[in-house]
């Protein structure tokens, strides 16, 4: 099957491209109180399996067709296992096992595995100004999830700070949020293959229903005691979560992903741990270092180099020639008088 035409969008859609990652950011702090209370892959069911539910409602609704051929089915099914089952499972157990600002750290570094991939099978251009500006988003995204300990550690040289064996890490949950990382990077890069057979809002609705089903499986033979912890105000961070942190943010994500530039559009999750902070400041009352306020600023800088690095590229080029212009007709000049 030839891959779907893509059609000029709204206006107004457009300006919802950060909607995503500010949902993300929320969703984080909603739920940050849910963990203890719960199970990982309880809670990574919840939010998948309802919002799934939530979006098929929807995408009929508007009238999107369901997919019909047997290709459309496999590559969903691939992407649910990728992108719902492995992702939600790999983060929620990982969350329970690493600190909150080193897995943040982590899942945001998916945006380079998203570019190298783009580059590799989609033959996007990342060039000099993009790749400088994922540099600066992953030293911004360390300064407002690494602990300030390590960072100073580091900067003074002692790299035995990190305390790394591969023992270790086959039995932390770094590994987990790294292994979350890598596929949500896959699903990201999996969408632009899904849509050539299915409609976007569709196979994001059935690939967290496939998703969250094995996470509610696995759930009970393995974990105990899901919901017996729960409070209202629990269950309503998981609403939100569902709702807004997962329905919502992931059917703009994979539709603006089967559109738009992947590399331009995973840079924006460096925008994640950003909101996470401060929202977590408005509602929670934390308070930012001055490392941390460093931090989204580099992070602001190096998705503005990343969204705007072929405009750069040529603006600079087109200097660069006026000033060769500039220089022959000088010389021109110049041997005229002699």
């Amino acid at each position: 099957m030839h891959p779907k035409r893509i059609t000029p969008e709204a206006p107004w859609l457009s300006s919802l491209l950060i909607a995503p990652f500010l949902l993300w950011g929320t969703a984080m702090v909603a739920m940050k109180g849910v963990i203890p209370n719960t199970t990982p892959l309880f809670m990574a069911g919840v939010r998948l399996l309802p919002a799934g539910v939530l979006v098929l409602v929807v995408a009929t609704v508007m009238g999107r067709p369901q997919p019909k051929s047997w290709l459309a089915w496999l590559w969903i099914s691939l992407f649910a296992l990728v992108d719902g089952a492995l992702f939600q499972g790999f983060l929620a157990e990982g969350l329970v096992k690493t600190g909150a600002g080193l897995g943040s750290v982590m899942i945001d570094s998916q945006p380079l595995t998203v570019a190298l991939l783009s580059a590799l099978l989609f033959g996007e251009i990342i060039g000099l100004w993009g790749w400088l500006g994922l540099g600066i988003g992953i030293l911004g995204i360390s300064l407002i999830g690494l602990p300030h300990e390590l960072i100073f550690s580091l900067l003074q040289g002692d790299f035995l700070a990190l305390g790394f064996n591969w023992q270790q890490l086959l039995h932390s949950g770094e590994l987990l949020m790294l292994l979350a990382s890598l596929s949500m990077a896959v699903g990201t890069i999996m969408i632009r293959l899904v849509t050539r057979y299915a409609d976007p809002v569709i196979a994001t609705g059935w690939h967290m229903i496939l998703g969250g089903l094995p996470l509610f499986i696995l759930s009970s033979v393995w974990e105990n005691q899901q919901w017996v912890h729960l409070e209202l105000s629990n269950w309503m961070a998981l609403a939100y979560s569902t709702i807004f942190g997962t329905a919502i943010a992931y059917g703009l994500f994979f539709y603006f992903a089967s559109t738009r530039n992947l590399t331009s559009l995973s840079a924006l999750t460096f925008l994640t741990p950003v909101f996470a902070l401060l929202f977590g400041g408005l509602i929670l009352s934390e308070v930012l270092t001055p490392l941390q306020w460093m931090g989204v600023c580099m992070t602001l800088v190096s998705i503005y180099l990343i969204n705007q690095r072929e405009q750069i590229t040529n603006k600079l080029k087109s200097i660069f020639e006026q000033s060769e212009t500039v220089q022959l007709q000088a010389l021109k000049s110049f041997r005229k008088i002699t």
